[in-house]
């Protein structure tokens, strides 16, 4: 049996305020990622990021909620209207689902828990209702009540508590979608349901964020709750036992109400009882200081005062504490981008703020969630008592569309919907080795599809639009990946210092990195098309870095410059290729014509195109492959047929030097029109073996076909298919490794389907065309994507033969999906006759 180990799973967060959640028991800090849920540790300085992603829901996760005094209990709320209920076993320390609720009508967005009472959650949805959950000795979760929250407003946020004094009664803070807070009361003496006892006016905007704490750890002490609203301001409101009012705070002075818009400060009690105990609710502090709405709120008592981390979409994140003078709230420290250096495009500034800051369980770090589906992540200075920026993680927000190894496998890139293509690449130190990303080499206004790599240092991606760019390395990357990663780029002198992206433009442009000292002019135009964001200058020093790239230098100094635009499709890009020599790339688009279902073919020395185009196609061609020797161009698309493109050898040979150009036109040879019954959706080549070449194609039919014929046979003889995988569900993506196993014979081939799972064939390509399925053991219970796998690609190995024994210890599979996340699997098969079942041949 082979063994699979997760190297490296990358996956965005989703942009939703109760996405998150960091136990305090086990430091473990759970998100929501698309349709899965994420786990790391932030803290364990031997971590490789994101160590586990569980699958189980069928749309976005927006709202995760670890069981406090429960160790490894976690709830996640979704969009599909479920809450799940997931478990740490004991003996594999692997998270389980073991309950899904799916009493909502709508989608689930906040789930509340009490940090003193481990039995007993509530949830909220869209439905405008919340349910309260009762859970038992064995964690089982049953609904106690059902209420519908009148006047009508969705639940963004929940926060639960016992009472002060009453600890088996409860208070229920509820807010959403209109500017009121309702607090609902279970007194244990009378009922066990909540009723409504007062609403908390004030807020001008919806709130976002409710979070209850006790003023101290005196078991009676009164408990505040934080409400953040994206009024821009946070309001603290305090509940006191006692038929008595409490003082009123320092911060509810009347005379501030002149500098506050809208309303003045209302000081009204409301008095409510349980337990046979008075209980008021007044206001008690506002909390001024951010410039745009405020997504989130969390609490942390730290040597008997309180502090309030909140985080903010004007890109900021901020520490509050009452001042030991006065008593008025202050901001004591403030993360993030400082708004001078927003950078004025929404591509370089993280504009859409930061959507959820969270504190570590001993509050010295605190982490928060950006736009890009990135966590930043800050560590507490003691010495200098400042906030010193650390290593967070990041992936992509959208579904992957394309993974393309360099060709030594130094490196992977990515590229997704998001607009985004990213460089991941190992961080190598001492005894240490964990994945990262390194550079984003591209950051565009349209959703990107394919991308291929052109040697060491470029690379070509296709977007919706009607052009393809050519990117090359620069000098400020290729000296960070060497210093990083030890492995060097071609000619690093002869690249350009760095790259950043004109204000109003999507090519980026190549640039001059300036000394550290040097005073940068002011812009002379600022509404000049080609002005340059003041915030994406490149100083020589600003990638020197020990450590991977942080978010802000990821999103403004990683860019790499353009060098090309291949123009002459007529619709969106599907499709590229880029021959193995790099000497070529074969690009299609989006078609519903035999006109425009062409490939084009560019040289890359002037990067003109190769006329005539290649026709054989009348629909969009899904996937272009070049052979291992570049002799053949093979291309599947969604009119069901394959065709393989030869290289025109006498042409080349009677062209001479002076007419290199016309030396690699490429001649329809074969094709198929009925090579599957369903659109075929992948395909790749096989290593080449002997005088065979074979390929394989993935089809909507459920099906992978191989095809094969011998080198000798030419015109009738043609490729005969000479197996077929039947899967379970229609297969988009498949590759073979690039070379074959020590017997010379027979090599891998990985197949992913729509629905998620990757299967690993072992296949003979020289003569008997047998396939056996290598089984594969995964380490976590849920190794498979939720959504369908948009990539498959093998890591480039030595030749065959002579690193054969060595080569299979070093096997490693890079799987993009539809549910935003990418992964590198290393895949060690301990005996590879022993570890294939049922074999099966057409």
């Amino acid at each position: 049996m082979a063994q699979a180990c997760a190297e490296y799973l990358a996956a965005g967060a989703n942009r939703h305020p109760s996405a998150a959640d960091w136990d305090v028991l086990s430091g473990l800090l759970a998100y929501g990622a698309d349709r899965n849920v994420a786990l790391w540790q932030p803290q364990n300085e031997t971590s490789k990021g994101v160590y586990a992603l569980l699958s189980g829901h069928t749309d976005v996760v927006n709202a995760i909620k670890f069981v406090p005094e429960s160790p490894g209990l976690l709830l996640s709320g979704s969009v599909d209207k479920t809450v799940k209920i997931w478990r740490k076993d004991p003996t594999s320390e692997q998270y389980i689902c073991t309950q899904t609720l799916s009493d909502h009508q709508n989608s689930i967005n906040c789930i509340g828990v009490s940090s003193r009472s481990p039995k007993i959650f509530v949830t909220g949805s869209a439905d405008s209702m919340v349910k309260v959950w009762a859970l038992d000795d064995q964690n089982v979760a049953s609904l106690q009540q059902t209420i519908t929250i009148t006047p009508r407003f969705f639940p963004l946020s929940l926060a639960l508590s016992n009472l002060a004094g009453a600890p088996n009664s409860y208070v229920l803070a509820v807010a959403g979608t209109k500017d009121i807070i309702q607090l609902y009361i279970r007194d244990s003496t009378k009922t066990p349901d909540f009723k409504l006892q007062a609403i908390l006016s004030g807020h001008e905007g919806w709130i976002r964020s409710l979070e209850f704490t006790q003023e101290s750890f005196d078991p009676k002490s009164d408990l505040i709750l934080a409400s953040a609203s994206q009024d821009k301001y946070i309001r603290l409101w305090r509940i006191h036992q006692g038929k008595e009012l409490p003082t009123a705070a320092a911060a509810a002075d009347p005379s501030l109400g002149a500098f506050l818009p809208g309303k003045s400060l209302s000081n009204k009690a409301h008095r409510f009882k349980a337990d046979d105990l008075d209980f008021s609710a007044t206001f008690e502090a506002l909390l001024l200081g951010h410039e745009d709405w405020i997504y989130s709120t969390r609490w942390r008592a730290v040597g008997g005062k309180l502090q309030l981390l909140s985080a903010s979409a004007d890109n900021s994140l901020a520490i509050w504490e009452p001042d030991e003078a006065t008593g008025v709230w202050i901001t004591v420290a403030r993360m993030g981008e400082i708004s001078a250096e927003k950078g004025s495009t929404t591509a370089t500034g993280s504009t859409g703020g930061f959507w959820t800051g969270l504190w570590s369980p001993s509050g010295e770090t605190v982490v928060c969630l950006g736009r890009t589906g990135c966590w930043r992540l800050w560590d507490h200075d003691l010495a200098a008592d400042r906030w010193v920026q650390g290593v967070g993680i990041s992936g992509h927000t959208q579904s992957v569309t394309g993974i393309a190894w360099s060709k030594g496998g130094d490196y992977l890139l990515s590229t997704s919907s998001d607009q985004t293509t990213r460089l991941h690449a190992k961080w190598k130190r001492d005894d240490l080795v964990s994945w990262h990303e390194m550079a984003r080499p591209q950051i565009h206004g349209y959703d990107l599809n394919c991308i291929d790599s052109l040697g060491a240092s470029k690379f070509v991606s296709g977007a919706d639009e009607k052009l393809l760019r050519v990117f090359n390395e620069p000098k400020a990357v290729a000296n960070m990946l060497r210093t990083l990663c030890g492995f060097s780029g071609s000619h690093v002198e002869d690249m350009p210092d760095a790259a950043n992206m004109p204000v109003l433009g999507l090519s980026n442009k190549a640039i001059e990195a300036v000394d550290d000292d040097q005073e940068i002019a002011p812009q002379g135009n600022p509404k000049d098309r080609n002005a340059l964001d003041p915030a994406s200058i490149v100083r020589k020093s600003t990638l020197s870095l020990d450590h991977p790239p942080l978010e802000d230098q990821l999103s403004r100094h990683t860019l790499w410059p353009e060098i090309e635009k291949l123009y002459g499709h007529g619709y969106e890009i599907s499709a590229l290729a880029a021959s193995h020599d790099g000497s070529l790339v074969a690009t299609a688009c989006k078609a519903t014509s035999i006109d425009h279902a062409v490939i084009r073919i560019f040289e890359t020395e002037h990067w003109h195109e190769m006329k005539p185009p290649l026709m054989a196609h009348s629909l969009t061609v899904a996937r272009l492959r070049f052979s291992s020797d570049d002799r053949f161009l093979l291309s599947v698309g969604r009119d069901r047929q394959w065709a393989v493109f030869q290289r025109d050898e006498e042409e080349k040979e009677a062209g001479g030097k002076d007419e290199s150009q016309k030396s690699t036109t490429y001649k329809l040879a074969e094709s198929n029109p009925k090579g599957h019954s369903r659109m075929i959706l992948d395909a790749a080549w096989a290593p080449m073996s002997g005088t065979v070449t074979a390929f394989a194609t993935a089809g909507r039919d459920k099906q992978v076909k191989i095809w094969a014929r011998e080198e000798a046979s030419t015109g009738a003889g043609g490729y005969v298919c000479k197996a077929t995988i039947a899967e379970d569900a229609p297969v988009t993506a498949v590759d073979f490794m690039n070379v074959c196993l020590a017997d010379g014979a027979r090599t891998y081939l990985a197949v992913g389907a729509e629905v998620g799972r990757v299967r690993i064939y072992c296949v003979d390509v020289k003569q008997a065309f047998s396939v056996a399925e290598l089984e594969v053991e995964y380490q976590s219970p849920y190794p498979y994507s939720s959504k369908a796998i948009t990539q498959l690609a093998w890591k480039p190995t030595g030749t065959s033969g002579e690193k054969a024994e060595g080569m299979e210890m070093e096997m490693e599979l890079a799987v993009a999906s539809e549910d935003s996340s990418l992964r590198v699997y290393s895949i060690n098969p301990s005996s590879s006759s022993g570890s294939l079942i049922e074999s099966r041949t057409c």
